[in-house]
């Protein structure tokens, strides 16, 4: 019994003397700081009010976080409120995504789509699957595109390794395609096996000379791979419109250096345009040029602000013949990517995608190149309503970035530029990376890029079609100021000149009339562009 209380009486003083010296140094902490705050002159709040003021800081830095768990209505957030982000989840995780007691979505406010219900919707056994779509008709190697629905550009650097392997591999297993970003194509693009989309930035990083130019040599080389499907040529983007790309020099890894062309460790700023394009002539050229050495798809992806050079663009395709138009164009929002961005680029520049997209289904139109350029719509739809909302207004793919981020397990916590994201996802801190296994991710990369399709395609049976891409403008109602909803078509109706109802006749150069020509010379059949 002595032992053990002398056992007891020991241990207590030794607590003790802990507890005493702890109190001790948080006091020796404490008097540290007060004297570096008391002295320092570039915080007037620590200065004023040492020690206490610091923790302004953490309260602010912590916010973020708090908002979105406590604080925030499910709504309210930005860029993608709790609701959004909660879908996602549940599709990528193949989770039931019914709710119960009413929608907590505010329907009234301007803008908001609401989608036109059929009073005889489109019966299950009637449904069709949505079927390819042809991009690129003049091309040596045209491609059948299967999804409606594909993963938007983010470059290797901008995202880890295992993120890319796990879209890659998410990708081949939805049967959808993946573009790279501007960071250049990655052997991680190409392991998983799916279609892939080749983005050329204004750096032209992966397919850059010495000179910072375009190596024809090294875009023959990637051409060369069958699964590269198409190249897009990058003008500008919603994270940074009018500004090149940025990667901190944090992120640019050996790797990433070598993969790019670029020296290690240093920022990855690209120009903020191609040095050889000043004129919507130039663009047809440099579509010309890449697509005669890869023999395959190219267009171009811009965010829309001034519009009348799409006018003459659209103008000098039809001088020169529907042959020298892009083969797509990747309209994008201008509020914002998932890229680094000085804010005042991701706040104030670029119009909106829904105001955008209807602008350039209608040029095109209007100009005879409706069915022969494919409009691919990109920026923060990642839902099916935000969908359903871009085919209704004239697209003919949607893309998404943030949206498949979101199923790779993306918590929205803002820190994609600063190599410390807690996910995995934008860091190349190995300990970070760990957690993100893409086996796991891949299959949920997947089941939100079929559940999204599938849930299209619900709202396209509501709506009295039996797939998406027979969705409407006048499918979806907006909602105006005053309350009231008014027609998409009525707000944007498409150009129904007589000149455009009948192109063919009208204008010996169409699409039609080339392909018919095409047919004749060769012997062969020819499908009209757009069917497969």
């Amino acid at each position: 019994m002595s032992f053990l209380a002398d056992l007891t009486m020991s241990t207590l003083s030794a607590l003790s003397t802990l507890f005493v010296f702890a109190i001790g140094a948080v006091f020796v902490i404490l008097v540290v700081l007060f004297i570096l705050d008391v002295t320092q002159t570039a915080d007037a709040v620590r200065r004023n009010y040492p020690v206490v003021g610091r923790f302004r800081h953490l309260f602010n830095t912590l916010g973020e976080f708090f908002r979105q768990y406590f604080f925030a209505m499910d709504r309210e957030e930005m860029p993608f409120n709790r609701a959004e982000r909660e879908w996602a989840y549940r599709a990528a995780k193949g989770e039931d995504n019914t709710i119960a007691f009413g929608s907590t979505k505010n329907l009234t406010p301007q803008g908001t789509a609401i989608f036109v219900n059929c009073p005889f919707p489109t019966l299950e056994e009637d449904a069709a699957a949505t079927q390819p779509l042809r991009i690129g008709p003049f091309c040596a190697k045209p491609y059948d595109a299967p999804s409606v629905f594909n993963i938007s550009g983010m470059s290797f650097g901008a995202l880890s390794a295992p993120a890319v392997r796990a879209l890659s591999r998410g990708a081949n297993m939805a049967n959808c395609w993946m573009n790279t970003g501007e960071g250049g194509t990655s052997p991680y693009h190409l392991e998983g096996g799916c279609d892939i989309v080749a983005q050329i930035g204004t750096a032209k990083y992966g397919v850059r000379s010495h000179e910072g130019g375009l190596d024809d040599d090294k875009l023959k080389e990637l051409a060369a791979h069958e699964q590269v499907r198409m190249f897009e040529i990058k003008l500008s983007q919603g994270a940074k419109p009018g500004k090149g790309g940025i990667l901190p020099g944090g992120k640019v890894t050996a790797e990433i250096a070598a993969i790019r062309g670029i020296p290690a460790g240093e920022d990855s700023i690209s120009p903020n345009r191609h040095p050889e394009i000043n004129s919507v002539g130039d663009i047809l050229d440099f579509i010309a040029h890449v697509r005669e050495v890869t023999g395959k798809p190219v267009g171009f992806k811009s965010v829309i602000g001034a519009y009348g050079w799409l006018i003459s663009l659209c103008t000098e395709i039809n001088r020169r013949g529907v042959e020298s138009a892009p083969d797509f164009i990747t309209v994008d929002s201008g509020d914002g990517g998932t890229g680094a961005a000085p804010m005042p680029l991701m706040d104030n520049v670029g119009l909106l995608v829904r105001e955008s997209l209807p602008m350039v289904a209608d040029i095109l139109q209007a100009h005879g190149l409706r069915d022969r350029i494919r409009l691919i719509a990109s920026g923060k739809l990642i839902t099916p309503s935000g969908v359903a909302w871009a085919l209704c207004a004239g697209a003919d793919f949607v893309v998404s970035a943030r949206g498949f981020m979101f199923s790779l397990g993306c918590i929205q916590a803002l820190k994609c530029n600063k190599n410390t994201c807690p996910t995995g996802i934008t860091t190349h801190n190995p300990r970070l990376q760990r957690g993100l296994d893409p086996a796991d991710k891949a299959v949920k990369v997947a089941n939100y890029c079929k559940n999204m399709v599938h849930e299209v395609e619900v709202l396209a049976h509501s709506c009295g079609v039996n797939e998406p891409r027979r969705l409407r403008r006048y499918h979806v109602r907006i909602v105006q100021a005053n309350g009231s909803s008014v027609p998409l078509d009525v707000l944007h109706p498409w150009p129904d000149s007589p000149e455009n109802l009948n192109l063919i006749d009208r204008h010996p150069g169409s699409i039609q009339s080339v392909v018919v020509a095409r047919t004749a010379e060769n012997g062969q059949p020819a499908a009209v562009p757009g069917q497969v």
